[in-house]
């Protein structure tokens, strides 16, 4: 073998070392995590019938099951801990939390922050108004004052709808969609944007109060949020997710939250 020859042979073999070492670079990173020996949780605790506290005080709601069932599966104890939802993304980031559960939508912006499970819910963006408002359609609120959840999707609902947003007088930002819901009763806004699975659950709640004058406003699908490191965590989560919704577990559970099966197939 000639020199030429000779230096050929030893930079493939170089080239050869350092695709192998590259393409196991995320399985070893992987493989050095370990799951955790308990999950915290994040959530708003006033997000019917996502994540809520009845009348006991206890935190019930159609996420708190999922996670439930989740954590038995993946034999792992869950913790619920209530956070400023405005600042959820900080508080997952900081390791106050270990996932974002509760209604998340998975959105472009908190997708470059934070990684997202695979999505198992559909959900939309509702305009609600008084039973015995005038207002019937999105145009009827130009002018108006409406009130919605800070952090909440609706805020990214209301900016891809800008022409909608600038025709109102003032948007009210709230803690809770509950607090948006009851200043609209008593008359301090004009409407609200809502997610509809806590609009319509809090409509269902109290029968003539409220009505959908647009459905239209967005559609979007619930994510359970977590770190982008957390690789591990992520796959595991999303193999349970994919069993719950195969065996038939969140069909049940929409049923007894919602009365219907508004949840997808996770594939």
């Amino acid at each position: 073998m000639n020199w030429k020859k000779a230096l050929a042979a030893g930079t493939l073999a170089v080239a050869a070392v350092t695709m192998i070492a590259g393409c196991g670079g995320n399985t070893d990173k992987q493989a050095a995590q370990k799951l955790p020996d308990k999950i915290v949780i994040g959530l708003d605790d006033n997000f019917p019938p996502m994540g809520f506290r009845d009348d006991s005080g206890q935190l019930v709601g159609f996420d708190i099951d999922l996670a439930q069932e989740a954590s038995k599966r993946l034999g792992i104890p869950v913790e619920f801990k209530p956070i400023d939802w405005d600042s959820k993304e900080a508080a997952l980031k900081s390791k106050q939390v270990d996932m974002l559960w509760n209604g998340l939508t998975i959105t472009d912006e908190r997708s470059q922050q934070i990684a997202f499970s695979k999505p198992y819910m559909n959900n939309a963006q509702l305009l609600v108004v008084r039973a015995d408002s005038p207002i019937n359609d999105r145009a009827g609120l130009a002018g108006k004052v409406i009130g919605t959840q800070e952090g909440s999707s609706s805020i990214d609902a209301l900016e891809k709808n800008a022409e909608f947003k600038d025709s109102l007088a003032e948007v009210k930002k709230y803690g809770d969609f509950v607090n948006a819901f009851m200043d609209l009763e008593i008359g301090r806004t004009d409407g609200i944007l809502v997610d509809s699975v806590v609009g319509r659950y809090y409509m269902a709640k109290k029968p003539g109060k409220f009505k959908v004058i647009d459905d239209k406003m967005g559609d979007e699908k619930f994510g359970v949020g977590m770190r982008k490191e957390d690789t591990l965590l992520q796959d595991k989560l999303n193999d349970v997710l994919k069993q719950m919704s195969e065996d038939g577990t969140m069909t049940k559970l929409s049923q007894k939250w919602f009365n219907e099966d508004i949840t997808i197939k996770v594939q």
